[in-house]
């Protein structure tokens, strides 16, 4: 059980981190900033890292696995343009971090992560903030979503060499897609908009993710 000192330390370090690392740079949604603000981090990290929940870095979270630095989080949702209507695919579970920032900003959240447990880590820590427009799966994210639908919204939370044939198909026309793009040590991150049946990217900045292991992502 968290303390009430403990939670007013993290809550003094997500107002720093906010205003620092968010802020003092170029997150301007208030949407996200007021969800992130909402939002424990330190809950979904093991508890050796928990102190270090609101430091701008990237953390492990076990499997080979990290949570994103908090403001490649915000940027990333930032991009998505989230207006609070639309269904958004996410690959890459992970602790469930971005899944619970998702679900606070979208209509409904559909998330598919390749390992059994970290997903059912990611479940009951979601479970307890009663998030409950969340739809999870177990797979390989890089063939989309098991059910034959389409999404307004796809963001991919690992790098891919490039987008996914089968993530492609699953965005609905005018829809966009957030990614790391690129080799396997560092990429660009892109947001890619569907017009008809292909897509024009832009590259919003440099970055560098764990790889999506998968048929149209990264061999082992």
């Amino acid at each position: 059980m968290v303390s009430f000192d403990d939670k007013n330390r993290y809550a003094i370090s997500r107002r720093t981190m906010i205003n620092g690392h968010l802020r003092g740079r170029d997150i301007r949604d208030r949407h996200v900033l007021d969800a992130i603000e909402r939002l424990p981090r330190e809950q979904f990290l093991p508890q050796k890292y928990a102190a270090n929940a609101y430091d701008d870095n990237p953390l492990p979270i076990g499997m080979g696995q990290t949570i994103s630095q908090p403001y490649i989080v915000a940027l990333m949702t930032q991009c998505l343009e989230l207006s609070g209507g639309e269904e958004v695919l996410e690959i890459g579970t992970g602790s469930g971090y971005q899944t619970a920032l998702l679900a606070e900003l979208a209509k409904r959240v559909y998330t598919m992560e390749r390992f059994n447990e970290l997903s059912e880590q990611a479940q009951a820590v979601l479970g307890e903030l009663d998030r409950g427009n969340i739809e999870f799966a177990i797979g390989d994210g890089s063939c989309g979503w098991p059910e034959d639908r389409q999404f307004d919204r796809i963001i991919i939370t690992a790098a891919v060499p490039e987008i996914p044939e089968p993530l492609k198909d699953q965005l609905k026309k005018g829809g966009l897609l957030v990614a790391p793009v690129g080799g396997q040590q560092t990429q660009a991150l892109i947001v890619a908009k569907k017009h008809g049946n292909h897509l024009t990217t832009k590259t919003i900045c440099g970055c560098r993710f764990v790889k999506l292991i998968g048929q149209y992502g990264y061999s082992e």
